[in-house]
């Protein structure tokens, strides 16, 4: 049965979008998602996206599978492309191969209630077309991140780990996913394909990790390279800019509000004091639309 798709992408993170409205459980299978990714023969993107319906009260229930077949607890850079899509197939009712067209008079919605295996996540549209996302609270404690590098019950705040013969100084963080953070002095001088690999298959993380390597340019501008889990070498990973930010602010190297260079672009990035909450700010776009046949 043909499966109408639309491909998103925010700062050159990429994602298949399927409208998953119909069925609580994705319309492919982890195995069909990594032939569809590959980008020699297939669609070619980062990670597949379903928009399912909600739960518990939310107005949706967001699922991913990476490019390799895995499935995160959420995607920053991925929610955001969901937010658009839904707008979009909202506006129009419409298959995605179709442009959006809003009927007239009406207003669409802004904000949506979405459900991640990270926990509830509410986007905003913007009326400058960027997307603001509340990502929560990050969560500091080994036994929540996991990882072993300290006692389960405490912060891992620059801690060394020897990963490709060399001592690292680590800070980790969870975002509703796990996230390994060290700063350096130049991002483009680290062979990401290389040591991505070694951190992310560290016994140290036993749900693997995703991560992050800053350069601090100001306390309120850093540049970040990212290895993801799942995915490897990326273009951008929002939840990832917000962990780099919260480890910045944790040893006193950056602002609460700071901004974030990507190869793929900027994320504005805010640790709010009083709440403690993530609030991540971006783009996504619509690239192009088309339909999976058998």
């Amino acid at each position: 049965m043909p499966i109408e798709f639309a491909k998103y992408q925010g700062l050159g993170n990429d994602f298949i979008l399927i409208d998953n409205r119909h069925s609580s459980e994705p319309a492919i299978t982890p195995e069909q998602a990594v032939d569809l990714c590959d980008r020699h023969f297939g669609i070619g993107a980062d990670g597949a996206i379903f928009a399912l319906p909600g739960q518990n009260g939310t107005d949706y229930t967001m699922r991913i599978f990476n490019s390799d077949g895995s499935e995160p607890e959420m995607c920053g850079n991925g929610i955001r492309c969901l937010a658009k899509f839904i707008a979009d197939l909202e506006s129009s009712e419409i298959h995605p191969s179709q442009p959006p067209q809003a009927s007239a008079g009406s207003e669409s919605k802004t904000e949506y209630r979405i459900h991640t295996g990270a926990g509830v996540i509410i986007t905003e549209l913007r009326s400058d077309g960027q997307v603001k996302v509340d990502m929560g609270v990050p969560r500091l404690l080994a036994a929540e991140i996991p990882t072993t590098l300290a006692a389960p019950d405490a912060k891992v705040i620059d801690v060394p780990i020897e990963v490709a013969d060399k001592s690292w100084s680590v800070t980790c963080v969870s975002m509703g996913n796990p996230h390994c953070i060290t700063f350096v002095e130049d991002v483009s001088a680290v062979a990401l394909e290389t040591v991505g690999p070694q951190f992310e298959h560290n016994k140290a993380f036993p749900q693997r990790t995703n991560t992050e390597f800053i350069q601090v340019v100001r306390s309120d501008y850093v540049k970040m390279r990212v290895w993801e889990r799942g995915a490897g070498v990326t273009l951008a990973c929002g939840t990832g800019a917000c962990a780099a930010v919260v480890a910045g602010v944790l040893v006193g190297k950056c602002d609460r509000a700071t901004a974030v260079e990507l190869p793929g672009g900027v994320l504005e990035i805010e640790w709010a004091e009083v709440s403690g909450r993530i609030y991540m700010t971006g783009p996504a776009q619509l690239v192009f639309t088309g339909c999976i046949s058998d």
